[in-house]
């Protein structure tokens, strides 16, 4: 596990665009975190990354479940908030963006239960003052290793 103090806004970005840019198809992102945390934020700038329309707004699909947006490679941005449990997640095939043609961000992964992807990054944001947070990120599968250490390298 590696921690990132983000002591404003700009370093939220930053480490957002960082993923962006060195995600690939196929990968899995979950993020943990309080309600006011920066989940849907960090996903803002993962959008940048990607090269996703900066006149297109990426918000927290709450209430829709899922957001695709078109960026080098598509963006899926999960919130399973309102769901009760793996069934209904499964009954409703969200798990299938998983091996699909994009990056899928996840926030409340906790829902997936043994749904969740063997290969995925996992990333908790932890509030630590009024603009700043710390992250902990924590790889699953060999080529988040590589990938987590070029993150930590660019932030």
């Amino acid at each position: 596990m590696f921690s990132l103090e983000l002591s404003s806004l700009k370093k939220t970005e930053e480490l957002g665009i960082s993923l962006g840019k060195i995600v690939e198809s196929g990968d899995v992102i979950t993020l943990h975190g309080p309600l006011g945390s920066g989940k849907t934020t960090l996903t803002q700038a993962i959008g940048q990354g990607l090269g996703v329309d900066p006149r297109i707004y990426i918000t927290s699909p709450t209430f829709s479940l899922l957001h695709e947006y078109q960026g080098r490679i598509p963006l899926y941005h999960m919130d399973l908030y309102r769901l009760a449990d793996e069934d209904e997640i499964e009954s409703i095939g969200l798990q299938e963006y998983f091996f699909g043609n994009g990056v899928t961000v996840i926030e409340w992964p906790e829902r997936l239960g043994s749904l969740m992807p063997a290969e995925r990054l996992d990333l908790v944001l932890v509030i630590s003052g009024e603009a700043s947070r710390t992250a902990y990120l924590t790889e699953h599968g060999d080529l988040w290793q590589k990938k987590v250490a070029e993150i930590i390298s660019m932030v």
